[in-house]
Parts: structure tokens; C-alpha cells; sequence
């Protein structure tokens, strides 16, 4: 009989593959995981803190490097959560762009995790691909908001800056672009063979179990819950447009891949209905030039590429928030791993890791 013993082996945190300063301080019996314990906190800034001492306005900026690759969805939910305290309007117009940017953003976001989980798992091309794809939606922001990757084009009460001229036009033409691209991806990698018995059955998990741990976005969706706050508790403008949540019941890594590809379509059916609807219009709201709540408090939530992100705000009627918490998807999303992880092959970690789609700078804060 062959005797093993059990080894400690830390992943991370500068492990190309942990998608950021992660760590897993793995144990490991022979190739089989007994225990993963992860160690996050590497790129903690305090940022709810932080913004205990700043005005309004002035907390934007943070919240665009919190999820870095959804800098325009965490724009909008510290301006949405402010504009619901204040009960104000925003303008039509504005509000029409805010989706676009928000929806291009999911896009982007969503490429960004097909390419690098592909290089994960040992395919090099679909990542070229899909970062060819990216940079174009990444010019259009950079065009719309002057920023490249932390873009702070929110406002409260409305946006920075109007469309330029031809910038509707340019995004028009994306779209079909876009389309023909992705149905590209989906000959290249959906039906490979490889890639199909690479994902099939791993990572699996039960509706009950990913609605016990809060889980929320295609992670969800990936076990048949058609649940999704643009869809389910429309705010902007969403309830204004024709578009399917896509859910898969099986629960594995190969449904969380199949739910973001078909969220990549369903987002852009969103932007082509939005530049076609848009008119003429005020940018932004009469807001006051120093910006104070009244007393009370709120929460709002709304859907991000990753999930659910929530914020909360404690006002004592001042410039600056009294309390401010962010629900942050990735975070939540992340604490299924060791349960999915314990008795897994080590072959499968990355596959795993890759397929819940988090991004350190919302997991630490």
C-alpha cells in the first residue's frame, strides 16, 4: 500500500491565474484537495471608510476601482443610492446614456472573462480575440468619459459630459459588429470538444445551494434561477426594453460560461434599443453645488456583470455620508469556493476559480 502525506500548498496571491492578489492556502493529499482555505485583503483601501470623509461627488472616483472592470455600474449605484435619498429626477437623456455606457461596460466586462478564463484553461487565441473586441468598446468610453479604465462619468443627478458628436453612430455600428464577432466565439470554443468535456459537470452545484449563499449573477442564473434586478426590480430605464435573462439549471462551470455568452447578446439587444430610443435633452439635474441627503438612511441594489451590488447609505443631513456599505458581488460569490473545492483533482482549481468570475479590488474594498 502506498502511504501519502497530506502537503500544504499556498495558490497565490501573485499566481497569474487567481485573477488578482488572492491567495489559497491549499491542502492537498496526494492530487486531491482535502481543505482550501482563501486569504483575501491584499488590496484592501478602506474605501468605505474613506468615504465618511469626503463629499458626495468626491467618493465617485473610489468606486470606479473597486470592480475596475465595472467602473460605470459602481458609478451609478453611489449616485443612484444619493438621487433616491434626494428623491430627484434625472433627465431623460442622461439617463439613456447611462445604460448604454453601463450595458457597453458589461460588455467589455464579460469579454474581459472569456478571454483570461480561456488562457486559464490552455487556449491562447479566444483571449486576442476577445480583447480586439474589448478595446473598441474601451475606446467608446474612453471618448464619451475621457478615462480609459476608471472612468467617473457619473454624476449625481445626471452625467459629466453629453455624447460627442458621431459617438451614437459609432456605437450603432458596434453592435452588428459585435454580433458577428461573438458568433465567432461561440464556432471557435462553445461547440469544441474539448473545451465542452474540460467544463462539463465541474464546479457543480444546487439551486438551494447557491440562493444559501447568497450567490447572485450568472452564478446564480447557471442553476435555472432567472433572477436579475434589471429584469426583476427595474430601475433607469430597463423596464423601457425587450430582453430575455438567460439561466442554465445545471449548475456548472460550462452553465456559467453558456449564461455570460448569452448575456453578452441579451446586453447588446439593451445598447440597440437604447441608441435607437435616445433623443434630444438635459444632461443633468438641478442638483445644488454642495450635495446633503436629508437625515435618514437607504439602500439600493442593482445588477453589475458580476451580480448583485447593493449600496447603503446613513445620512445625517451633512455633505458627507455618516455610514457608507457597498454590497459587493464578488465578495459574496467567492465564499462558495472552499465547499466546491473540497475532494476536487488540483486540475480543476482554476477552472473553478476562473468560473466564478471575481475581481479583488470588490472582494477586499
Amino acid at each position: 500500500m502506498i502511504r501519502t502525506e497530506e502537503m500544504l500548498l499556498n495558490v497565490g496571491p501573485q499566481h497569474p491565474s487567481t485573477h488578482g492578489v488572492f491567495r489559497i492556502v491549499l491542502t492537498i493529499d496526494g492530487e486531491v484537495i482535502k481543505e482550501a482555505k482563501p486569504v483575501i485583503g491584499y488590496l484592501h483601501r478602506g474605501t468605505e471608510k474613506i468615504a465618511e470623509n469626503l463629499q458626495y461627488t468626491q467618493i465617485i472616483p473610489y468606486t470606479d476601482r473597486m470592480d475596475y472592470l465595472a467602473a460605470m455600474t459602481n458609478n451609478y449605484i453611489l449616485c443612484h443610492a444619493v438621487e433616491t435619498m434626494m428623491a430627484m429626477d434625472i433627465p431623460e437623456r442622461a439617463d439613456y446614456l447611462r445604460v448604454i455606457v453601463m450595458e457597453l461596460g458589461r460588455i467589455a466586462s464579460h469579454l474581459v472573462w472569456f478571454g483570461t478564463y480561456l488562457l486559464d484553461i490552455g487556449a491562447m487565441s479566444p483571449f486576442l480575440y476577445a480583447f480586439r473586441e474589448r478595446e473598441v468598446i474601451i475606446n467608446l468610453l474612453t471618448e464619451i468619459s475621457g478615462g480609459r479604465l476608471t472612468f467617473n462619468y457619473m454624476r449625481v443627478g445626471g452625467v459629466k459630459w453629453d455624447a460627442p458628436e458621431g459617438w451614437l453612430e459609432k456605437v450603432r455600428e458596434f453592435v452588428p459588429y459585435m454580433r458577428e464577432q461573438l458568433a465567432g466565439y461561440h464556432d471557435l470554443v462553445t461547440g469544441n470538444e474539448i473545451f465542452m468535456a474540460r467544463m462539463k459537470g465541474v464546479g457543480a452545484y444546487s439551486k438551494q445551494k447557491a440562493l444559501a449563499y447568497s450567490l447572485s449573477g450568472a452564478n446564480l442564473r447557471c442553476t435555472g434561477v432567472q433572477w436579475d434586478l434589471r429584469k426583476n426590480e427595474p430601475y433607469s430605464l430597463y423596464d423601457r426594453f425587450q430582453f430575455e435573462v438567460p439561466a442554465f439549471p445545471q449548475g456548472d462551470a460550462l452553465a456559467r460560461y453558456n449564461c455570460r455568452m448569452a448575456e453578452i447578446e441579451e446586453a447588446l439587444k439593451i445598447v440597440e434599443q437604447a441608441v435607437e430610443q435616445i433623443s434630444q435633452g438635459q444632461i443633468m439635474a438641478k442638483v445644488p453645488r454642495i450635495i446633503k441627503p436629508p437625515a435618514g438612511e437607504t439602500y439600493v441594489r442593482i445588477e453589475s456583470p458580476r451580480g448583485e451590488i447593493g449600496c447603503y447609505i446613513a445620512s445625517k443631513g451633512k455633505k458627507e455620508p455618516y455610514r457608507l456599505k457597498f454590497r459587493r458581488p464578488s465578495f459574496y460569490n467567492l465564499q462558495i469556493l472552499p465547499e466546491l473545492l473540497e475532494g476536487e483533482n488540483i486540475s480543476n482549481l482554476i477552472a473553478i476559480l476562473g468560473g466564478i468570475d471575481i475581481v479583488l479590488g470588490e472582494v477586499d474594498g
